[in-house]
């Protein structure tokens, strides 16, 4: 059995103070069932609150608004982290980018390891963006300042 947390260590603190891919489990508003989704517009502001925007048209903003459970799955430093809190809206809409978002602030409740006994990670997941390079880096510029500011 792994040791509960309930803040970040300075590991994850300063992992999730740059783009970093995580999964976004939340409750599905409609199905009461479990959602997983990928994003990387998350940054935490503090040891005990992580901070993420999503887009409107996406699901996961009702979903948090109707149940503020979620789990943010982090993979690094050898493991797969799991941070539980209760999602509350930091600004919405989000201000200063290009489309309607919403700001969530993730109040951290635990945080632990949850790979299984004996094993470890040998690299952390990784992505490439498709599209646009130019276009995805003010994007998420544009995110990530808005995100500070809320």
């Amino acid at each position: 059995m792994s040791e509960t947390l309930s803040l970040l260590n300075e590991s994850l603190l300063t992992m999730l103070q740059s783009e970093t891919f995580v999964l976004l489990n939340t409750v599905d508003a409609e199905t009461g069932g479990p959602t997983s989704t990928a994003i990387s517009w998350i940054y935490a502001v503090s040891p005990s609150v992580v901070r993420l925007a999503v887009d409107h048209r996406s699901r996961l903003v009702n979903n948090m608004k109707v149940n503020p459970l979620v789990t943010v799955t982090v993979f690094g430093d050898g493991t797969v982290h799991a941070i539980n809190g209760h999602a509350v809206v930091r600004q919405d809409p989000l201000l200063d980018v290009p489309f309607k978002m919403c700001c969530f602030d993730i109040e951290i409740e635990a945080v632990r390891n949850a790979l299984f006994y004996g094993a470890q990670l040998d690299s952390a997941p990784r992505y490439a963006k498709v599209y646009d390079q130019r276009a995805a880096d003010k994007l998420d510029g544009q995110v990530f300042a808005a995100m500070k500011k809320a």
